[in-house]
């Protein structure tokens, strides 16, 4: 089982945002990736970590996440939100629909994948990694 670790940065909200994704393979190899974009929010930078992981990583695989709007999203609101026709509960569209109806469709092909959250900043070093290359993306902008 692998664990990656998923985590999204934005300077302004919406702003400049960066994404990063951090794991080690079954051989201990440690892979980073993150990338950036302009004009985009917190959340869809958490979302775009998620997908990259799910994306990139075939075998079994724990994603750990920061954000519970991504955790929760993805455990608890998703499956009302697709029987609702995408309305959230205030009966409003759902926010970022389009990266949604894409993770959900990643997890419905994936092979055995959990999600957990964990709190941010609290030492956790996969999340810490996780956060400096999310960082790393937004930096990539800055030109």
């Amino acid at each position: 089982m692998i664990h990656i670790y998923t985590d999204g940065a934005c300077k302004g909200n919406p702003g400049k945002g960066g994404w990063g994704v951090y794991w080690k393979d079954l051989d201990s190899k440690e892979h980073e990736h993150f990338g950036g974009e302009n004009a985009t929010t917190n959340n869809r930078m958490e979302m775009t970590a998620v997908i990259f992981a799910l994306e990139t990583v075939k075998q079994p695989k724990k994603i750990y996440t920061d954000s519970q709007y991504v955790f929760k999203g993805i455990t608890e609101w998703l499956k009302g939100w697709k029987q609702k026709n995408w309305v959230n509960s205030q009966k409003k569209p759902v926010l970022n629909r389009d990266l949604w109806e894409k993770i959900d469709l990643l997890v419905q092909n994936s092979l055995d994948t959990e999600f957990f959250w964990v709190k941010a900043h609290n030492g956790d070093p996969g999340n810490e990694k996780a956060d400096w290359l999310a960082n790393k993306g937004v930096e990539l902008l800055k030109n």
